[in-house]
């Protein structure tokens, strides 16, 4: 009984995890945006079709040997597939290019032009390899001489 009470307490806890959630929000709307599509294609463009084709696509079929091949359905699932996929990528496109406005503004920042003399703590040119003002000798890549020492050091403890 224990048992059966912990593996229920696990499968709660797996459930109602956000991923799972939203998976199942999304198959859900996937089905009901299916039924969209599919009537789109089956009362609007099929119809349509049948007009320059002179029959209607879903009712094409091919009889060999006593056996209904029903290829108008399948076009008709095909359209359906088309149209699916080119609308869940104008979707992505879209929640990308949202996605992306963030980003762009982070992107856009220009680089500093200046910085400061750790000694004199007075601006100077971010190229500038001594300070004009106390005329102390600057390190050029601070950064990368930093990260360098702290990866040095983390290699020297993990030894």
């Amino acid at each position: 009984m224990q048992l059966l009470k912990k593996f229920m307490n696990e499968f709660k806890e797996f459930a109602l995890r956000g991923n799972v959630m939203d998976l199942a929000i999304g198959v859900i709307i996937g089905a009901a945006f299916q039924a969209i599509i599919n009537s789109l294609v089956n009362d609007v463009l099929s119809p349509l079709i049948g007009l320059f084709a002179q029959t209607d696509l879903s009712y094409l079929v091919l009889t060999l040997n006593d056996v209904d091949i029903k290829y108008g359905a399948f076009l008709t699932s095909v359209i359906n597939f088309i149209i699916m996929v080119f609308i869940i990528f104008l979707l992505v496109k879209g929640m990308n290019a949202l996605a992306s406005i963030g980003r762009r503004k982070e992107e856009d920042k220009p680089e500093p032009a200046v910085k400061k003399c750790p000694y004199c703590l007075s601006e100077i040119d971010i190229k500038a390899t001594r300070c004009p003002h106390c005329t102390s000798e600057l390190l050029v890549n601070l950064e990368e001489e930093l990260s360098e020492k702290i990866d040095i050091e983390e290699t020297k403890t993990t030894e």
